[in-house]
C-alpha cells in the first residue's frame, strides 16, 4: 500500500477513512495533499469491499482552504514571476469534482475550522457531521480570491442563494449549528463524540445495499439538473433496471424470512 505523507488512510471494517495530516498549515490543500487525495480516491473507487468514505482532519482546522502561499514559494517566492496558480488550481477542482462523483456514500467529519477551499471539499461530500465548536465559512472574498470548486456554483445550491452570497460577500465564518437549518450540515454533535458518531453512521450505511445506494446517489445528482417530471421518469428507469438485481431479490427474501441481508452489490 503507497505511503502518504499529507493525508493518512485507514479501513475500519466497510469503510475508508481519510484523514487530512497536515495540522500545523490547518490542513491546507497543497499540491501533494490532492495527489495523494486523488490516490486514495482511486483506491476507494477500486474496493469493492469499501462501501463507505469518511473524510476529516486532524488539529484544529479540517481544511483551512488551498496553501497559495505554498504555490507561490513553489514558484521562487514571486507571485508575478510565473502564474503556478492555473495548474494548482485545476489540480483542486479536478480532485474535488472526482470526490463528488465518487460512487459510494461520503460523509465529511469537520473537526474544526472549515474554510474556503476546505468548505468546498466538504461540500463535495454526501454528508456533512459537524463538531460543536466547528465554525464554517467561504472566505475567498477575504483575500481577493474568486472560488474554483465549487463555492460560488455549488453552495447556492446547498443552502440557496441569499445565505450563500451572505457567507461569499463577507466572507464570515458562522458555528456550524447555524448552517443546518439550512441544509449544509447534517447534525453537529459534541467534539469528543464526532468519530464516535460518524463511525456509527458509516456502519449504518455500510450495512445496506451498495448497488441501490450507488443508484440513489446518482439518481439524486441526475434528478436535480432536471425537471420534476424528467426526473421522475428517470427513476422509474432505474428501478425497472433494479428489479433484476441481486440485491433487490436478497432483500425482499430477507424480509420474507426475518433475516438480515447478506448484499453483493450487483
Amino acid at each position: 500500500m503507497e505511503a502518504f505523507s499529507s493525508i493518512r488512510f485507514e479501513l475500519r471494517a466497510a469503510a475508508a477513512w481519510i484523514t487530512l495530516d497536515r495540522p500545523d498549515a490547518m490542513n491546507a490543500l497543497s499540491d501533494v495533499m490532492c495527489r495523494e487525495l486523488a490516490v486514495a480516491i482511486d483506491r476507494v473507487e477500486s474496493d469493492r469491499d469499501i462501501r463507505v468514505v469518511v473524510l476529516t482532519g486532524t488539529g484544529r482546522a479540517f481544511c483551512a482552504g488551498a496553501d497559495l502561499k505554498g504555490v507561490f514559494e513553489g514558484a521562487g517566492g514571486e507571485p508575478g514571476a510565473a502564474d503556478p496558480m492555473n495548474a494548482f488550481l485545476d489540480l483542486v477542482a479536478g480532485m474535488i469534482e472526482r470526490l463528488r462523483a465518487l460512487p459510494k456514500p461520503t460523509i465529511a467529519a469537520l473537526n474544526g475550522l472549515t474554510m474556503a477551499g476546505g468548505l468546498e471539499l466538504a461540500m463535495a461530500c454526501d454528508l456533512i457531521l459537524a463538531g460543536e465548536s466547528v465554525r464554517i465559512g467561504d472566505a475567498h472574498a477575504n483575500f481577493g480570491v474568486f472560488p474554483g470548486a465549487g463555492g460560488a456554483a455549488v453552495l447556492p445550491r446547498r443552502i440557496g442563494a441569499t445565505a450563500a452570497k451572505y457567507l461569499l460577500f463577507t466572507g464570515d465564518t458562522l458555528p456550524a449549528a447555524e448552517l443546518v437549518p439550512l441544509g449544509l450540515v447534517n447534525r453537529v454533535v459534541p467534539d469528543a463524540e464526532l468519530a464516535t458518531e460518524v463511525e456509527k453512521l458509516a456502519t449504518r450505511i455500510a450495512s445496506k445495499s451498495p448497488l441501490v445506494l450507488r443508484r440513489m446517489k446518482q439518481a439524486v445528482a441526475d434528478g436535480l439538473d432536471q425537471p420534476l417530471a424528467g426526473a421522475l421518469r428517470l427513476e422509474r428507469l432505474v428501478l425497472e433496471a433494479h428489479r433484476h438485481s441481486h440485491d433487490i431479490r436478497e432483500g425482499l427474501a430477507a424480509f420474507v424470512g426475518k433475516r438480515k441481508p447478506e448484499f453483493k452489490g450487483y
